[in-house]
């Protein structure tokens, strides 16, 4: 399941996405469009700068925009940034890899294999869908119905 946080993030880089090439976005607009806390807001978008997903400006012309173009952020990244790893399991993440305690042998375990196939359909997914790509909910809304 995604953090708060990580559902944040991707709501306010759909919005920095929005308005691409249109200059900097005021945090306060941010917050308010995508009803993200403004205290909250800001420590999402400073991981974000430092993950050089995000540039910044301050004063009164300053704000937040888009450090790479949209088409160059995947849905994938952005939430390895925010959360670290796709897996369910931390046996299952490629880059932070831990081993479950209380657990079988990961060569028996069933429910790691699984959740490593998961895992790679997910990335396959997510990797493939960028910020630059038009996610209209409605159509997923009906498709699930």
């Amino acid at each position: 399941m995604l953090s708060q946080k990580t559902r944040y993030a991707i709501r306010a880089m759909q919005h920095l996405a929005d308005h691409y090439g249109k200059g900097p976005v005021q945090l306060a607009d941010i917050a308010e469009a995508q009803k993200i806390p403004p205290k909250f807001l800001t420590v999402i978008l400073s991981e974000l700068s430092r993950s050089g997903l995000v540039a910044s400006q301050r004063g009164k012309d300053g704000g937040y925009w888009l450090g790479v173009p949209p088409i160059d952020i995947s849905y994938g990244d952005l939430i390895r940034i925010m959360r670290g790893s796709l897996a369910l399991v931390p046996c299952a993440s490629r880059y932070a890899h831990e081993t479950c305690k209380n657990c079988v042998e990961e060569d028996n375990c069933r429910t790691r294999a699984l959740m490593l196939q998961v895992r790679d359909k997910t990335a396959n997914l997510l990797d493939g869908i960028n910020l630059s790509d038009i996610v209209d909910a409605d159509i997923y809304l009906q498709a699930a119905e």
